[in-house]
């Protein structure tokens, strides 16, 4: 057939209006997201029944062709749940799957569900209605993970270990102090996902394609059946938001980076150089040629995750970078990413919050640790000073009281008075409360310290946050 006898129609696409030819087998296979997108289907149904809601309400629809289309979306969601209904690849992706269905089933009244939207709103939609699910449930995870560290926080109170800076031990702290700052890093987690799921609330569904509709529709009553805070403000803007979807990437990274330091701590406590801590075997694997090894894999691949999740991160960011408005064929590629990051760290947050029950602290040899590496010199200079030496003097004195030891091959406790004052004649013999680890712990008054009575407060406050009974 010649261009000229082609006639416009004979595509069987919904959208196929203008179309002459039928598209090819390469395109359909390039185009299709139905083997990814699939997941979107009950998003998808809850956000079509709504809007044939409106529709009925503003006269669109007649209440019978009402009743059709929700009977006939129920059903067609049943069969997805049950496995039984068939993806067309053909129809590139769930809206046009579960359409196509719906007319075949009840005829010309489901070709009318389409009227006021485009399938831009329809998944900007879907995607945030899915997201809006994901922070709930990412949420509740990060509670798991937070309940874990105030469980070892309460369980292991009173407890020393080396606190590090440059992976050098620093000042003594105590366990519990260490768990809560894990505790803090998840909570800021938590409530970056309330802000997050707070920004995403609004709906964009009848901004249509890009400029809004003609018709009659009523954006308002659609958002508050679905749940939704209010309406996007601008229909162009809604059209090729991805914003939503970006910050909850950002947000996901942020936990999975935290979730990777964590398990880099986990891996180099657990090492035979460290012994701080006992993983048990349940959560550990062998080696399948070194029959004495204990090897911490679950901690190793929620490290080596955190590439992923970061990558994933880093391809919405890209992807949107050189988008002009309004929406373009490109924001299909953005939900890989996403279901691929929602996979990922609720996986690794349903196993870290496992993992913590499942370890025990060496408290004996943590304890052991603080003291080599002169970690009361902080101590001894906080003393100077408090004995009226300026800090810059006092660093310096505890300086060659250290290179002192160092020559001796002692630790700073183990020095006399009578050798401490060689380095400043205000050393006292009440220097010695200062220079004890217990000691040093208990002076760390400050607030957000790591002394017992400011640790014990903490707990006590991560307990009542999370509505742990004491």
């Amino acid at each position: 057939m010649t261009d000229s006898k082609k006639q416009p129609g004979s595509s069987e696409k919904l959208w196929g209006g203008r179309f002459a030819e039928k598209t090819a087998a390469s395109v359909e296979d390039f185009t299709a997201s139905i083997q990814y997108d699939s997941r979107l289907y009950k998003y998808d149904i809850a956000g079509s029944r709504a809007h044939a809601a409106m529709l009925a309400s503003q006269g669109i629809l007649s209440r019978d062709e009402l009743e059709a289309i929700d009977s006939g979306l129920v059903e067609i969601g049943r069969e997805i749940e049950a496995g039984t209904f068939r993806f067309k690849a053909e129809l590139e992706d769930i809206h046009m799957n579960i359409e196509k269905a719906l007319v075949d089933r009840i005829g010309p009244a489901g070709a009318k569900l389409h009227s006021g939207r485009s399938r831009n709103d329809q998944i900007a939609l879907d995607f945030k209605l899915y997201l809006r699910d994901q922070c709930d449930l990412l949420m509740e995870l990060l509670k798991g993970v937070n309940r874990g560290f105030v469980r070892l926080a309460r369980g292991y109170l009173g407890a020393v270990m080396p606190g590090y800076t440059h992976m050098q031990r620093a000042q003594p702290v105590l366990v519990s102090h260490h768990m809560l700052a894990y505790f803090e890093m998840f909570s800021r987690d938590h409530s970056r996902l309330e802000d997050c799921r707070r920004r995403l609330n609004l709906s964009p569904l009848g901004c249509a394609a890009m400029a809004g509709t003609g018709l009659p529709i009523d954006r308002e009553q659609v958002a508050e059946n679905l749940g939704f805070d209010g309406v996007t403000a601008n229909s162009m803007d809604s059209s090729g938001d991805r914003d939503f979807a970006i910050e909850f990437t950002s947000c996901c990274a942020m936990i999975q980076l935290h979730l990777s330091r964590l398990s880099e701590e986990l891996v180099l406590w657990s090492s035979q150089e460290f012994s701080f801590v006992e993983i048990s075997d349940k959560f550990c694997t062998g080696s399948s040629i070194m029959p004495q090894k204990k090897n911490p894999d679950i901690p190793e691949l929620i490290r080596g995750k955190s590439g992923r999740v970061v990558g994933s991160l880093m391809s919405l960011l890209t992807l949107v970078k050189g988008l002009p408005l309004t929406y373009n064929r490109d924001l299909q590629e953005d939900k890989e990413p996403v279901f691929d990051v929602v996979d990922t760290v609720s996986a690794s947050l349903s196993i870290m919050a496992e993992l913590l029950e499942n370890l025990e602290f060496n408290t004996a040899t943590m304890e052991e640790a603080t003291k080599t590496g002169f970690i009361t010199a902080t101590d001894l200079a906080d003393y100077l000073v408090l004995k009226d030496v300026p800090f810059r003097e006092a660093h310096g004195i505890v300086g060659r009281a250290v290179a002192y030891c160092l020559d001796k091959g002692c630790e700073l406790e183990d020095l006399s008075v009578d050798e401490l004052t060689r380095f400043s004649d205000v050393i006292a013999k009440d220097v010695f409360e200062v220079l004890s680890v217990r000691g040093s712990v208990d002076s760390r008054i400050s607030t957000g310290g790591t002394a017992r009575v400011r640790v014990e407060e903490a707990v006590a406050q991560a307990e009542k946050q999370l509505g742990i009974a004491q």
